[in-house]
């Protein structure tokens, strides 16, 4: 917008009318924008905008589909694809970068690790193998997201979490609650399938001592196809995983497996 130079201009002097003229910009235009400088358009879009940079720091897993619906439980009616224009404005993307769409200068999505289970869902114990997913719950008064842990063995609910929002903290009360109830004392394989939360990632520095850590594998990533993991009854809405390996110095508490829900 070129208004404001032809603001400074008159005040040195140099007439509307011509640089209005040079400028192709027609003089009742200017002196619309003289008299409200910023539109409530766009003083609504930076309100907006500062809303979704503080939901997008929350959750930096969330494209701005879920950032539209953090909006709206705010309290703000705003369209979508409003959203996504100013999501795009200011690149608040999405930290998961979906397979086959990564474009360049983007992050990388989380790194792929070994499948430590191979297919095989079986366990020979209690608490040697647990397997995990998030459901979602549409109700009367909006949706709700479960995080199931099931132990492979008895095929009981170890530990859940439900919260009507879907973020990295359901995973990590969920794994909490069955690390809580169950008291693992040997390694337990912990496998959920990959995408988009990155909750146990999160997790790793948010346990109590003696929780499970995932290390980042170094390099690129590569692409790998694994079975679906077979926690909860209902539709995959998120997936999420990362390769737990027990931390030098604390208790030997857990390893995660992870694959693809594919």
């Amino acid at each position: 917008m070129s208004y404001p130079l032809v603001r400074d201009l008159a005040a040195e002097g140099i007439p509307v009318r011509l640089t209005c003229g040079v400028l192709g910009h027609s003089r009742q235009a200017y002196y619309a924008w003289l008299t409200e400088p910023v539109s409530q358009r766009e003083l609504d879009d930076a309100y907006l905008t500062n809303a979704l940079i503080d939901a997008h720091s929350d959750d930096p897993e969330f494209g701005y589909r879920f950032l539209a619906d953090e909006l709206e439980r705010a309290g703000h009616d705003v369209g979508e694809r409003r959203v996504w224009r100013l999501c795009s404005q200011q690149r608040l993307w999405s930290s998961t970068v979906r397979k086959g769409r990564r474009a360049a200068g983007k992050s990388p999505g989380p790194a792929v690790h070994d499948d430590h289970l191979q297919r095989d869902f079986t366990a020979q114990r209690p608490d040697q193998v647990w397997v995990t997913d998030i459901t979602e719950h549409p109700t009367g008064e909006g949706k709700l997201y479960c995080c199931a842990i099931k132990d492979l063995f008895s095929n009981r609910i170890v530990g859940y979490a439900i919260d009507e929002r879907m973020t990295a903290q359901l995973a990590v009360t969920a794994l909490r609650t069955a690390v809580a109830r169950r008291a693992p004392t040997g390694v337990v394989v912990v496998h959920s399938d990959r995408g988009s939360q990155g909750g146990f990632n999160w997790s790793s520095q948010h346990l109590d001592p003696g929780g499970v850590v995932w290390p980042r594998r170094t390099g690129g990533r590569r692409r790998a196809m694994f079975p679906r993991a077979r926690a909860g009854s209902g539709g995959l809405t998120a997936r999420f995983g990362r390769r737990c390996a027990r931390p030098v110095g604390r208790i030997r508490r857990g390893w995660c497996s992870v694959s693809s829900g594919g």
